[in-house]
């Protein structure tokens, strides 16, 4: 009998290792150590009823565990299923009836795994519920809880996830928020890391990106601080989360460090696919072609293997877009790769895959245009179905562009204009239900070529005017709305429900599941978010483009000069008088070189104590950057400046020129916009009548307490927050409703999505899109910190980062700097400034005459109102 005992601890062991493996994605592994386990129990027979209990328990846990992880596996939920069944009958020959709920717990709960992954997400919340009923129970009659906890934590936040997957955010998030609550309370630490990772998955259901990667984070941490590896589905999510917030590089950098390990461990194909594709997105974003080709040939081989037939004409439709994006590019065109493409799209399953045969064909037509073939690119853009309500943005402004471009080359430029004038109204409507102000600004990702294109044929005519309005109607979408924040939890509710189902209705066809009911559901939900208001998105009523005319009139002595380029040609508009005139300006290339160029300079010349021949050296350079921009984009139109105070609307790599550098422009009030429409609308603002002044410090900088205390003499009745007290929260509620905030502390720009750029506070970063979210941003801000001012350029000058997303918030002005910036140099540049201001002089007038003193080291630009 002693040898049966030794045989059934050997078989518990094995399950425990089989059950590990499976978790940290090395399926395979698990599998076989679970039949190993279940082949030893099989070899003996419990005669005994000493342990005859002991053996049935080992059995119901292996069997149960091998059904979910070989089918999870192998893709055959219904054997599966049915292997789970086959157990049930022997829970009734278990004696004790703790234990029996205990294993009645297990089984319901596997049983309701498997109808998630058959798609049958209702049904298993029943299962869940008895599973937690059987869980509950046994916690009560427990002396010892805390061995059981972790079973019933894993049921709780597995229901939330399949409330997630149904679009039910308030009992997803309920679920979830009490997973994380009793983890925590019985330090918990894996399982606390674990649920939140699914609270991370429903936070970018519904739209909250940054909340999404906040918990990403927080999650990531425990495992640190543990010393464990972060599991790699944990690195997946934080990837997806990334990739929606445009950071492809991070998303990158996240996937890289898991997929070698994915490798090494022969994670199981499905899995180590998904990671591959989420890849090939990446570098395809980030514009590496070939590493996104290679990636979505590899994910598509596994996918192959595997049998998703979703997952393999998403791999192939990235792999083409690669390829067709090169050849365009290029204008190198493979002869195969139309027949290549279409033979992808008849290889599609229908109706299952329609949308992605039409993508598939719609790069065709692109590449039939560019070689000619008008006819042929006529005749395939015919077969392409209109889209539907829930059809991605990406579907239909690529047919939009094909539509575009096919009459352009039919001779047809105002056909052409109207498909993109209509593609972005559609963009409109799409950035209105976007919600968070980084997913609208995202979606001018899918706009880029339209806008491109439309500048394009309209340059051709050297129509200022109309060139005017159209760079208006393509670029800094972001800022045409008016701020709102929403007050309504229902509402708030029902819009987060709708954006869960959309994502809910995308997976359930890419796994092949029926979508009816969720399309019923979805419905509903639209409709009573309509009932309660939801028709004017979360960010306001759309302002109207600002027109020629009434820009011209808000200007008086002003003039605006609106930048714009398409290819290499590089021209500006003036508005000035009441008129428009168009200058070309030549290589809008060596203008961004030349910008570049003196940033670099810029940042050299930054440190408070350089030796003095470092100084000359990079001064020099710096002058001469400085003078090539001034020759080419300041000098050609002296003649209709004069010495007017400016207006400036940059285009692409001009966001970073420090205008105030240049020597024409020296002591002149200069003001920046990222658009004609939003320097009128931040005109326009009512001015708030607060009087609240706060000033902020941050650690580690070397002259902010002489500045601070220089500033308080100014401000005699300001609000200080330094040292401990400059936490995120303290900041934030002190910052909202401000009339003025002076915020001196390290920052950094990430210029892959510039709202994820960041202040060094006390207890950590805060980031812009955090600032956006205030009720009532400070009227104006001033930020004596590094690089703040710079912008991530999104395609249509869409332009984010913590002065942008103030200004799209609703501050009137922002003071910040475009390249580093000493700590000595920027205290004597905001003593100057503030003197000025307190002088009576207005932001921009203060901030021309602050940075004519010292100009290469107060790189500083005045944003919005001015």
């Amino acid at each position: 009998m002693l040898d049966q005992l030794e045989v059934i601890r050997k078989a518990r062991g094995l399950h425990q290792a089989g059950l590990e493996a499976a978790c940290s994605a090395r399926q395979r592994e698990g599998i076989r150590l679970l039949r190993r386990g279940m082949a030893l129990l099989e070899s003996i027979h419990p005669v005994a009823a000493e342990h005859g209990d002991e053996w049935l328990v080992a059995r119901i846990r292996l069997a149960s565990t091998i059904a979910t992880v070989g089918s999870e596996t192998s893709g055959a939920v219904s054997a599966g299923l049915a292997g789970l069944d086959a157990i049930r009958p022997l829970l009734d020959e278990v004696s004790d009836p703790w234990l029996k709920k205990d294993l009645s717990g297990r089984v319901d709960h596997n049983y309701a795994l498997l109808l998630m992954a058959a798609g049958r997400n209702e049904e298993s919340i029943a299962f869940f519920d008895a599973s937690l009923e059987h869980k509950t129970a046994g916690l009560a009659a427990a002396t010892d809880r805390l061995p059981l906890l972790d079973g019933f934590l894993n049921t709780l936040a597995t229901r939330g996830l399949a409330y997630t997957r149904l679009g039910e955010v308030g009992r997803a998030r309920a679920d979830l928020s009490e997973g994380i609550e009793i983890a925590d309370s019985n330090g918990l630490r894996v399982q606390a890391a674990e649920v939140r990772r699914h609270l991370g998955i429903l936070e970018q259901r519904v739209g909250n990106v940054p909340a999404a990667l906040r918990v990403h984070e927080e999650s990531e941490r425990i495992y640190q601080q543990l010393e464990v590896m972060t599991p790699p589905l944990l690195k997946q999510e934080q990837a997806r989360a990334l990739l929606t917030a445009g950071l492809a590089d991070e998303a990158g950098s996240h996937l890289d460090e898991i997929l070698p390990w994915m490798l090494e461990q022969r994670s199981v194909a499905r899995d180590l696919a998904g990671a591959e594709l989420l890849r090939a997105s990446a570098a395809l974003m980030s514009d590496d072609l070939e590493l996104a080709r290679s990636y979505a040939a590899s994910a598509r081989r596994r996918m192959l293997r595997w049998g998703c037939q979703t997952c393999v004409a998403n791999a192939t439709i990235v792999g083409l877009r690669a390829d067709v994006q090169e050849a365009l590019r290029t204008n190198e065109i493979p002869p195969s790769l139309t027949s290549r493409a279409l033979r992808a799209a008849n290889g599609m399953p229908m109706p299952r895959l329609a949308d992605q045969a039409a993508l598939a064909r719609m790069l065709a037509v692109r590449v039939e245009l560019r070689k000619g073939k008008r006819k042929r690119a006529a005749e395939l853009l015919a077969r392409i179905p209109q889209p539907g309500r829930l059809t991605s943005v990406d579907y239909r402004m690529l047919r939009r562009l094909c539509r575009a471009e096919l009459a352009v080359a039919e001779g047809d430029k105002a056909k052409a204009l109207a498909e993109i004038r209509a593609g972005l109204t559609e963009l409109d409507r799409v950035r209105d239900r976007m919600g968070g102000i980084e997913l609208v600004s995202g979606t001018a990702l899918h706009g880029r070529e339209l806008a491109d294109l439309a500048v394009k044929i309209v340059l051709e005519r050297a129509d200022a005017a109309r060139l005017f309005g159209w760079t208006e109607r393509t670029r800094a979408q972001s800022y045409r709305y008016e701020p709102v924040v929403a007050t309504d939890p229902e509402l708030a509710e029902r819009v987060g429900e709708v954006r869960g189902l959309d994502q809910a209705i995308h997976q359930a066809q890419h796994e092949g599941h029926p979508t009816a009911a969720l399309r019923t559901k979805h419905a509903e939900r639209l409709r009573e978010a309509h009932r309660l208001g939801w028709h004017t998105g979360r960010w306001g009523r759309p302002r109207p483009v600002a027109r020629l005319a009434e820009v011209a009139e808000e200007l008086g002595e002003r003039a605006l000069v609106s930048f714009a380029s398409s290819g290499d040609d590089l021209v500006a508009m003036v508005v000035v008088d009441g008129r428009c005139e168009l200058v070309r300006l030549g290589s809008a290339e060596q203008a961004a070189e030349s910008a570049r160029m003196l940033n670099v300079d810029l940042d050299a010349l930054a440190p408070d104590r350089l030796p003095a021949p470092l100084v000359q050296s990079v001064l020099g350079s710096a002058r001469r950057q400085a003078g090539r921009l001034e020759t080419q984009l300041i000098r050609p139109l002296e003649a209709l400046l004069g010495e007017r105070g400016l207006i400036v609307v940059p285009t692409g790599p001009l966001f970073a020129v420090p205008w105030g550098v240049l020597p024409a422009l020296r002591s002149r009030p200069i003001v920046v916009a990222p658009s004609a429409t939003a320097w009128l609308g931040a005109v326009r603002s009512t001015v708030s009548r607060a009087r609240k002044v706060v000033l902020v410090r941050g650690p580690g900088l070397v002259g902010t307490r002489g500045e601070l205390d220089k500033l308080a003499v100014h401000y005699r009745t300001a609000r200080t927050l330094a040292g401990a007290e400059a936490t995120v929260p303290a900041v934030l509620r002190a910052l909202d409703g401000a009339k003025l905030a002076h915020i001196a502390a390290h920052g950094a720009h990430e210029p892959e999505n510039a709202l994820f750029s960041r202040l060094e506070l006390a207890d950590g970063a805060l980031f812009a899109h955090e600032m956006a979210g205030l009720a009532q941003p400070p009227t104006q801000v001033v930020f004596a910190a590094c690089e703040l001012a710079l912008n991530r350029i999104r395609p249509g000058d869409e332009v984010l980062g913590f002065a942008s997303a103030l200004l799209a918030s609703g501050s009137r002005t922002v003071i910040a700097p475009l390249s580093r910036v000493g700590d000595e140099a920027a205290a004597a540049a905001m003593d100057d400034y503030h003197r000025g201001l307190a002088g009576g002089a207005g932001p921009a007038t203060a901030l021309a005459d602050t940075i004519a003193v010292d100009p290469f080291r107060r790189p500083f630009v005045c944003l919005g109102a001015g």
